[in-house]
């Protein structure tokens, strides 16, 4: 089993949720902020969802505020932000550090399976991680790479 499905991750309300939840499905996890100049990536991760949810995809949002405080302080705000402005679906859930002495135990994982091109630290808002069935990290996107271009791997994965 992947080490993936041994994490709780804390959704909105304050509730734990088993990453085992989400087994045979294929994720792409991002860390998300609302007042970013990739925040219009929204738009393109909900179309993703929304053309894809019924084969087995879920994407997981997960705010964070270490970045030049680009998010709200507010969960509530968080979430009625992505569901007004873009009419976000998919799960948005607690907000977490990415980086850090306080990082996530999802982002420490997903950073150790994949680093990026500077080292395995998050360095931006919409970095974005394509996992497989099985909980491996295929893929890790920078923040500038749109969902559009996910599509393609996603497929590939969708199919196997």
């Amino acid at each position: 089993m992947s080490e993936l499905y041994k994490i709780d991750v804390e959704q909105s309300n304050g509730s734990q949720q088993s990453m085992m939840d989400y087994e045979g499905k294929v994720l792409l996890i991002v860390n998300t902020a609302s007042k970013c100049g990739f925040t219009s990536q929204f738009e393109g991760l909900q179309h993703l969802y929304e053309k894809y949810e019924n084969d087995g995809f879920e994407i997981l949002g997960f705010p964070c505020d270490q970045f030049m405080n680009q998010e709200f302080s507010e969960q509530g705000e968080i979430e009625s932000f992505c569901k007004l402005n873009y009419g976000v679906t998919f799960p948005i859930y607690k907000k977490v550090d990415v980086k850090g002495d306080d990082q996530s135990n999802l982002f420490q994982f997903l950073t150790s399976e994949k680093k990026g091109f500077l080292g395995g630290e998050i360095k931006w808002n919409f970095t974005k991680f394509l996992v497989d069935q099985d909980g491996k990290v295929i893929r890790r996107y920078p923040p500038q790479t749109t969902p559009a271009k996910i599509e393609s791997d996603l497929i590939n994965l969708i199919k196997k």
